[in-house]
């Protein structure tokens, strides 16, 4: 069976938080194993991430995030700030970076301060601060919809919408991503999920 991993993942700052996306498709090669494969993760309130790469290693850096989180938080009595998961993410991912973890990942979230943070990381462990960002193997065109439509003043239900359309984009051209959209929105009240189905139509 081919190596390759198909998928997509989208993140977007706004003024109020961040939204994260993710198609729902598991694919290795041109065989679609699910059509129903969650890759966005809740890490605590104020935290998610987003995956595209292989699903086996999404897995464990969620529980690796979930316990450093909750360790944090007990030692400290306070929430872990966004930049530290994604830096703790990001010295984990170097750390293997002779047998990578084979994933891009996406954390976002809400500091204590209300400040919204969106980081990108590549397989290696670098991290990268955005306003928007689209990994895996749909970014392409989903960059398109993101570059023309996005504003740091949008509200979190127009970033919902356009996360949403540029996930459509990439679906319609890239063969492994697909079957709608898992959402995870971070905002200073807490963390919210829902999920969006929806067919692509060729005009």
């Amino acid at each position: 069976m081919s190596l390759y991993v198909g998928g997509t993942a989208i993140g977007l700052r706004v003024s109020s938080g961040v939204v994260l996306a993710t198609d729902r498709r598991m694919s290795y090669g041109s065989f679609i194993m699910s059509r129903n494969f969650k890759k966005a993760f809740k890490i605590n309130e104020r935290i998610a991430v987003a995956f595209t790469g292989l699903y086996g290693d999404m897995g464990g850096l969620v529980r690796f995030l979930e316990s450093q989180a909750r360790l944090y938080e007990n030692e400290r009595g306070k929430p872990m700030p966004v930049y530290a998961a994604a830096k703790l993410l990001s010295n984990l991912l170097y750390s293997y970076r002779f047998y990578p973890f084979l994933v891009e990942a996406l954390v976002g979230g809400v500091e204590a301060s209300g400040e919204a943070r969106l980081y990108v990381l590549d397989p290696l462990g670098s991290i990268i601060e955005e306003d928007y960002a689209a990994a895996g193997t749909g970014a392409t065109m989903a960059f398109g919809v993101l570059e023309a439509g996005y504003r740091s003043d949008l509200s979190l239900e127009d970033a919902e919408k356009l996360a949403v359309d540029a996930m459509k984009a990439a679906v319609a051209r890239d063969a492994g991503s697909g079957d709608g959209v898992d959402l995870i929105v971070v905002s200073r009240s807490g963390v919210y999920e829902k999920s969006v189905r929806f067919r692509v139509v060729s005009e």
